[in-house]
């Protein structure tokens, strides 16, 4: 049964969550206070009232507390003014406890009853001391939380190799797992430093196109694939999805030659073509022995060729003195 929720976001570029409206009118655009598993929230509504299947609300479905007013707004940002400080004095006690980490940023709760901090390290870090000194210093619940480092570019922001901010810190929500073998199918350089972002993984927009990429291959003939070609027969050494190019080392020359996508067909594998030919012939014939005889007297000379000749796979066949034929596959 579809469910009337709105669509809350906490962070830029962060994941969207359900709720529901309740009495509420409420707009996209609009500042709403919600209760969730970490406390009471401030977030903005990105999508308006909808109606969606129960099947894509993570249960429970809880409810939009009230619209955001200015004092709501204004202790936000005292929030975020206190994040600074918090981050500055976590950073002094890392430095007195010497421990192997990098922090990343602070954040504290609407509500004010935690404060969470982001960090990068090379392996696991015993901290429990340093949570210790922090709650002594601000009197709440303190969170350290490691993340890893496409987390971290996403909070930290920047530049790509393309000259734009970064995908993830502007509006891509979640991390699609790529692959190198997304960037094969591109043609692209492997050189990493190439096809990495600045959080030294693969980038996330080699995934983008990847789709219509290999539905675009699905149309070429196979790297490596025996081909005909205006010039004779050869063999694929690459392809151009935008020139709609097949590049052919030709047989005969040994040259490699550019022909249009149209211009070349791919040549059977003669073994397995030679084989469906034979298999089709003499199933013909069975299907003529079994309904009569032959009157061209050509049926028995033909399948016993293709069984003298060791095409007939699979099948036994024998003919009496009379010409009557006895078949088992």
């Amino acid at each position: 049964m579809p469910q009337k929720v709105v669509g809350v976001r906490f962070k830029k570029a962060g994941k969207i969550y359900y709720f529901d409206p309740g009495e509420c009118e409420l707009a996209q655009g609009d500042g709403v206070i919600v209760e969730t598993a970490r406390g009471v929230e401030y977030g903005r509504v990105v999508t308006g009232p909808a109606e969606v299947e129960e099947e894509e609300i993570v249960a429970p479905l809880k409810r939009v507390m009230r619209r955001a007013t200015e004092e709501d707004v204004r202790q936000l940002e005292a929030n975020r003014q206190k994040e600074k400080e918090a981050y500055a004095i976590c950073l002094e006690k890392i430095a007195s406890h010497n421990l192997p980490m990098k922090l990343v940023g602070a954040e504290k709760t609407f509500d004010g009853n935690k404060i969470i901090f982001y960090f990068t390290a090379d392996g696991r870090i015993d901290f429990r001391e340093l949570v210790k000194d922090l709650a002594a210093v601000f009197k709440t619940r303190i969170e350290l939380r490691q993340i890893g480092v496409r987390d971290e570019a996403k909070m930290m922001g920047g530049l790509g190799c393309c000259g734009r901010e970064l995908c993830c810190a502007t509006w891509l929500c979640d991390f699609a797992s790529v692959s190198i073998r997304m960037a094969k199918d591109q043609s692209l350089s492997l050189n990493p430093a190439k096809i990495s972002g600045i959080c030294g993984r693969l980038m996330c927009c080699l995934k983008y196109e990847n789709d219509l990429y290999e539905e675009a291959k699905g149309h070429f003939p196979e790297v490596g694939s025996r081909v005909s070609t205006p010039h004779g027969e050869g063999k694929v050494t690459g392809i151009n999805i935008f020139k709609n190019t097949v590049n052919v080392e030709l047989k005969e020359s040994k040259t490699v030659k550019e022909y249009p996508r149209q211009e070349v067909a791919v040549l059977a594998v003669q073994g397995a073509k030679r084989k469906a030919v034979c298999a089709g012939e003499l199933a013909d014939e069975v299907s003529a022995l079994e309904n009569g005889p032959d009157e061209s007297g050509t049926g028995e000379m033909i399948l016993g060729e293709i069984i003298e000749n060791g095409q007939g796979d699979g099948v036994e066949a024998g003919f009496s003195a009379g010409g009557d034929a006895g078949t088992q596959i």
